[in-house]
C-alpha cells in the first residue's frame, strides 16, 4: 500500500535536514535512544504480566553495511503492528512535523530551535544522512511484520513483510555527502560520545581481547593467555550515578572518574553523589579535579545525560558559572530540553537544579573544612581557584564559604580572615586605623622585600593565585578598614604609615641633585625617581609599582573588560626609590669624582632592577661588562 504525508506548507525534509538538528552526528543517537525506549516497555510490559515467555537477548545491534551503503539499529523491544506505523509514524510524528512547518514560517534560526522541542520528530533525524530510510518491524503482539519505506519525500509505502523475530530495524540508505557514516571508526566515535550510559546494552561489531585458555598452558603450568575476538559492547548499563552511595567506596569513584575521561590522569580530590527526587529528579556524580594553572575549561566538561542518554557537555545554564571548573554527570529527566537536546530552555527548573547543585557543593566544602580540616588545608592549593571564583561570582555562596576560605602566609601557615585581622592588627594598623594586609606573589622575585617586612616585624601573605587581585579588591569592598598591599607596592616604610618619620642625611640641595643624576639615567616613560628618607639597612635602590595600577592591570589580564581592560592596554612603570639615608648613597654625593658617582649610581639602579627581573637584552650585557671592570 502507497500513502501520501499531508503537508501541504511545503516539503518536510529540506526544513528538517536544514534545521532540526544544530549537528548531524546527533541522528544516531536519536535512532538508538528510540530503540532503548521500545525494550524499556517491553521490560515494563513483562514485569505486568502483559508478555509472557522469556524475553530473550535484549542487546541492540548497530551494524554497517558498506557495499549497500546502510546502517542498521536494530532491537528486540516492543516492535510496532501495522496501525501503530501508521498512527506514530505517519500521522503523529508527520502531523507535529506540519504544526513544526507552520510555527517554523518567518523565524529566525534561534527561534527555531526552541520550537522544535515541542514536535515529536526523533526518527526523522534519520533523514539528514540518509535519502531512504526502511523500518522493519514486528509487535510483541500477534501478527506479521511490517515493512515501512520513504525517500525523503511526502509519499511513503507500507506493507506486510514476513519478519520473525519480535523488534524493529531501522535501515538507513546514507547519502554520498554523509558517507563518513559508513565508517566504522566514525560509528564507534559517536556511539561512544551518546550512548556510553544508556540503559540497554549496544552492540557494534567485533573487538579483540586477551584471555587465560581454558586447555593451553605455558611452561611453568599456568593458563596461556590467548586472543579471543568477542562481541564489542559499548555502554555501560549500570553507571555509577544510579547506585546507591553507601554501597560504593572510594575507589569506585576514582575508577569511575577515569572511565568519564581517559585522559585524565590525575585522581580528583573528592567527590560529590547527587540524588533528588523532590521537587525535582536529580542524580549524578561531580568531582573536584586538581586545578591546574593552564586548566582548559574546554576539555573534560561536566557531562549532562537525560535518563542515562548524553545530551550535552555545554551545562552553562544548568549549572553556575563558576562550576565549570567542576567534572562529573548530571542527569535529570525535568531539564527542559529541545529535539537535538543541545540547547537548553531557562525555566524554573533548571534555577532550581542550579540553586541545589550550589547548595550541595558548599555543604559538601563545609563538611570537609569542619570533619577533615587537615586534609582541607592539604588540598587547599587545588581549592582555592574554585572557592575564590565562586565567591566572586555568588553572594550566597560568598556567605557560607566566607568563614571556611584561609590565607596563608610566606610561611606556610593557615587562618581564616578573622584569625588573621586579630594576627595582624596590633603591629599592621595604620595611622588611620586601616589594617594593611601585606601579601606577595612571588616569594622567589619579591624575596627581598618580604624579609624587610619581616625584620619589621610585619607578616605577609602569598596570594599566588590566578584570581587573587579580583578577590582582594572584592574584599577591600566588603570590609571598610581593611587594606591589601603587595609586598613591593612602596618602600617598606611607607607600606603603613605611621606618624614618627625618618630625617634625611641629605640636604635639599644635595637630594636634587642625585634625583636629578638617576633621571639621566632612566627611561622617563617607564621609570619614575623618587627619593626617600629610609632606614640604613635598607636598600640603596629600590624598585617599586602602584598598588592600584598593577592591580588593575593583572584583573585586565583575565578579561575582566571596560574599566579593566583601559587599564591593561597602558604600558607598565615603576618607581625607582633611592633611599637618602643609605651609605652608599651618602658618599655618592660627598664624592668629586663625577665619572665615579654615574657608574655607582648605574650599578646600584641595575641591581635594583636585576632583582625584579627588569634587566634585559643590551642593559644587562652593560651590567655585566660594568660589573667585570669594577671587579678588575
Amino acid at each position: 500500500m502507497k500513502g501520501k504525508i499531508n503537508v501541504k506548507t511545503e516539503n518536510i525534509f529540506p526544513v528538517i535536514k536544514k534545521f532540526l538538528y544544530s549537528d548531524h552526528e546527533i541522528f544516531l543517537r536519536e535512532i538508538v535512544s528510540n530503540a532503548v525506549d521500545a525494550t524499556q516497555k517491553l521490560k515494563t510490559l513483562s514485569s505486568i504480566g502483559e508478555v509472557k515467555g522469556d524475553l530473550g537477548d535484549l542487546t541492540i545491534d548497530v551494524k554497517i553495511d558498506k557495499d549497500k551503503k546502510t546502517l542498521h539499529v536494530i532491537d528486540r523491544g516492543i516492535g510496532m503492528t501495522k496501525d501503530e506505523v501508521e498512527k506514530y509514524i505517519t500521522q503523529i510524528a508527520f502531523s507535529g512535523a506540519e504544526e513544526f512547518l507552520e510555527k517554523f514560517k518567518g523565524k529566525s534560526e534561534t527561534d527555531i530551535n526552541q520550537l522544535i522541542g515541542h514536535f515529536g520528530l526523533g526518527f526523522f533525524s534519520s533523514f539528514m544522512v540518509s535519502d531512504q530510510v526502511e523500518i522493519f518491524t514486528k509487535s510483541f503482539k500477534e501478527g506479521k511484520g511490517v515493512h515501512w519505506t520513504c525517500d525523503g519525500d511526502t509519499e511513503y509505502s507500507i506493507e506486510d513483510f514476513d519478519k520473525t523475530e519480535r523488534g524493529t530495524e531501522i535501515v538507513m540508505h546514507i547519502t554520498e555527502e554523509c558517507k563518513d557514516f559508513l565508517e566504522e571508526y566514525k560509528i564507534l566515535e559517536l556511539l561512544r560520545k551518546y550512548c556510553k550510559f544508556m540503559p540497554v546494552a549496544i552492540r557494534f561489531g567485533k573487538e579483540k581481547t586477551w584471555e587465560d585458555s581454558p586447555t593451553e598452558k605455558d611452561k611453568d603450568g599456568n593458563a596461556k593467555r590467548i586472543e579471543v575476538e568477542k562481541d564489542r559492547i559499548i555502554n555501560n548499563t549500570e553507571p555509577l550515578w544510579k547506585k546507591t552511595p553507601s554501597e560504593l567506596k572510594d575507589e569506585d569513584y576514582k575508577k569511575f572518574f577515569r572511565e568519564l575521561y581517559p585522559m585524565n590522569f590525575d585522581d580528583p580530590l573528592f567527590h560529590i553523589h547527587l540524588n533528588v527526587d523532590y521537587p525535582f529528579n536529580l542524580t549524578g556524580i561531580l568531582y573536584f579535579p586538581k586545578v591546574k594553572k593552564n586548566i582548559d575549561p574546554t576539555q573534560d566538561k561536566i557531562q549532562l545525560y537525560c535518563n542515562q542518554v548524553f545530551v550535552t557537555d555545554s551545562v552553562e545554564g544548568v549549572v553556575p558559572q563558576y562550576m565549570m571548573l567542576l567534572r562529573g554527570v548530571i542527569d535529570s529527566p525535568d531539564i527542559p530540553l529541545n529535539v537535538s537536546r543541545s540547547y537548553l530552555q531557562s525555566d524554573n527548573n533548571v534555577k532550581k537544579i542550579s540553586s541545589h547543585i550550589s547548595k550541595k557543593v558548599a555543604e559538601k566544602l563545609e563538611e570537609i573544612s569542619k570533619k577533615q580540616h587537615d586534609e582541607f588545608l592539604d588540598k587547599w592549593n587545588d581549592l582555592k581557584v574554585f572557592i575564590e571564583y565562586g565567591m566572586l561570582s555568588d553572594e550566597k555562596f560568598y556567605e557560607r564559604m566566607k568563614n571556611i576560605y584561609v590565607f596563608k602566609n610566606t610561611e606556610g601557615k593557615f587562618f581564616t580572615f578573622d584569625e588573621y585581622k586579630t594576627k595582624i592588627s596590633p603591629v599592621q594598623t595604620d595611622k588611620d586605623k586601616n589594617i594593611i594586609v601585606l601579601y606577595a606573589q612571588n616569594t622567589d622575585v619579591q624575596y627581598s622585600y618580604i624579609q624587610a617586612a619581616k625584620e619589621k616585624g610585619y607578616d605577609v601573605l602569598l596570594m599566588d593565585g590566578i584570581l587573587d587581585s579580583h578577590f582582594i579588591n572584592m574584599l577591600e569592598q566588603k570590609n571598610e578598614k581593611i587594606r591589601f598591599a603587595r609586598i613591593d607596592s612602596d618602600v617598606i616604610n611607607k607600606l603603613i604609615q605611621k606618624d614618627e618619620t625618618v630625617p634625611s642625611k641629605l640636604n635639599e640641595q644635595e637630594t636634587t641633585k642625585v634625583k636629578e643624576m638617576m633621571e639621566n639615567l632612566v627611561d622617563k616613560k617607564t621609570f619614575t625617581v623618587l627619593t626617600e628618607p629610609l632606614d640604613e639597612n635598607a636598600q640603596p635602590v629600590t624598585v617599586t609599582q602602584n598598588e592600584f595600577m598593577r592591580r588593575m592591570k593583572d584583573m585586565s589580564e583575565l578579561g575582566g573588560g571596560g574599566m579593566y581592560g583601559l587599564y591593561g592596554e597602558m604600558p607598565d612603570s615603576y618607581n625607582l626609590v633611592i633611599n637618602t639615608n643609605h651609605p652608599a648613597i651618602y658618599n655618592l654625593v660627598q664624592s668629586q669624582d663625577e665619572e665615579h658617582k654615574t657608574q655607582v649610581l648605574s650599578q646600584l639602579k641595575d641591581l635594583a632592577l636585576l632583582s625584579q627581573g627588569l634587566l634585559k637584552g643590551e642593559a644587562l650585557d652593560t651590567f655585566i661588562k660594568r660589573s667585570t671592570k669594577i671587579i678588575e
